[in-house]
């Protein structure tokens, strides 16, 4: 016979339904008593096991575990829609447009917990390589702000897309070149 679990280590069982483990933990009470558990699955137990520990690893340390299925463009749609109260109309515009046309397309279908730094950084060569260096930026900008806010909100638990620069464009005579990796020239 198993052990029973620890209190406040969470809980595992099998839902037949689904033919997955199910993970779950309490991670506190909300303001009208109702608790606030935190659920993951996995296919095996041990899986299940590791989803468990790493929610309360996360609630130990004090971080928010936001939704597992927040993507990018759920993020920069609710930075575009709530987080730009007090601009210029020609402001939101410009960054509607920018995001529309370059952000969701590109990024929007990442889960906002699995974007990182590399591909961001991937993101900004590839738009360096055709598009002007206040672009680039404003490009940047949007993305970290959009990240930024979804932070505040316990969607996401750090910003990577704040430990990338946009990068640095100089002229050559085949045109405008981004500093730094030139391989693809």
């Amino acid at each position: 016979m198993t052990a029973r679990r620890s209190r406040g280590d969470g809980g595992l069982h099998w839902d037949e339904q689904r033919q997955r483990w199910i993970a779950s933990v309490t991670v506190g009470y909300a303001p009208d008593g109702k608790r606030i558990v935190r659920k993951a699955s996995g296919k095996t137990k041990t899986e299940a096991k590791a989803k468990l520990k790493e929610i309360l690893r996360d609630h130990d340390d004090g971080l928010a575990s936001g939704p597992a299925n927040f993507t990018v463009a759920d993020a920069v749609t609710s930075w575009l829609t709530y987080g730009l109260q007090g601009r210029d109309t020609e402001t939101v515009a410009n960054y509607r447009i920018l995001s529309d046309k370059h952000i969701i397309p590109a990024l929007g279908a990442r889960k906002l917990r699995d974007l990182n730094a590399e591909d961001v950084d991937r993101w900004l060569m590839g738009k360096a390589r055709t598009h002007s260096t206040r672009t680039v930026r404003l490009l940047h900008s949007c993305l970290n702000r959009a990240v930024q806010f979804a932070q505040a909100r316990d969607k996401v638990k750090r910003n990577v897309v704040a430990l990338c620069e946009p990068p640095r464009l100089r002229w050559r005579p085949q045109g405008l070149i981004p500093t730094g990796s030139l391989d693809w020239c």
